[in-house]
């Protein structure tokens, strides 16, 4: 029912039930993750009026766990993706004082756990701030405001037939086909805001 996404590795969708209602996943040599998608497969829906909290563990030098909330999914929000640079401290390392090989390279087990809840109860949870899902929607403004910006630059250059001075050096390109184009990339923007990534 749920996958895990690290840049650069397989989806993972070996979840291991450690409660009625609770799943973790096991996430080796963590130390240089700094994003974690966490999504559904879409083979099973959650039942009516329930979503998964997310959770993060990040193991201390004491061995100590403690569990982060990032956020939650659900079938009306069925991926999210958690920022955890923050999350992991200063406990990525041993210090070379403490540690009797000096400092080490080992890598780390992060652990991330999901918890089958009622949408009302997830709602009421305050995710850590340093975990906030990423935002996409002030990508998308921004990337409107310099797209609007780009337009109304070239637009300040422009010049009727009559005005050009031929210039062999010189291309042009018709002033109609900048707004056509920004037209074009603000709808495709719209419907996947990562589109550009592809």
């Amino acid at each position: 029912m749920f996958g895990v996404l690290v840049s650069g590795r397989l989806p993972q969708t070996d979840c291991q039930q450690v409660g009625e209602t609770q799943f973790m996943f096991n996430i080796p040599e963590a130390d240089n993750i700094n994003h974690v998608v966490v999504f559904m497969t879409g083979q099973t829906a959650f039942p009516q009026n329930l979503g998964g909290a997310v959770y993060f563990s990040w193991p201390s030098p004491s061995g100590a766990t403690s569990w982060i909330l990032l956020g939650h999914i659900s079938n009306n929000k069925p991926s999210a993706i958690f920022k955890i640079t923050k999350l992991k401290g200063n406990s990525i390392l041993y210090s070379s004082n403490t540690h009797p090989f000096g400092q080490s390279s080992a890598s780390h087990l992060a652990q991330i756990g999901i918890s089958v809840e009622p949408i009302e109860q997830l709602a009421q949870q305050t995710p850590a701030t340093a975990s906030s899902a990423t935002n996409v929607s002030s990508f998308v403004e921004f990337s409107q405001k310099m797209l609007e910006n780009f337009v109304n630059f070239a637009s300040s250059f422009a010049v009727n037939q009559s005005q050009m001075v031929p210039n062999p050096s010189e291309t042009f390109v018709p002033l109609s086909t900048i707004p056509k184009w920004f037209e074009n990339f603000k709808r495709r923007l719209e419907k996947n805001p990562n589109f550009w990534q592809q």
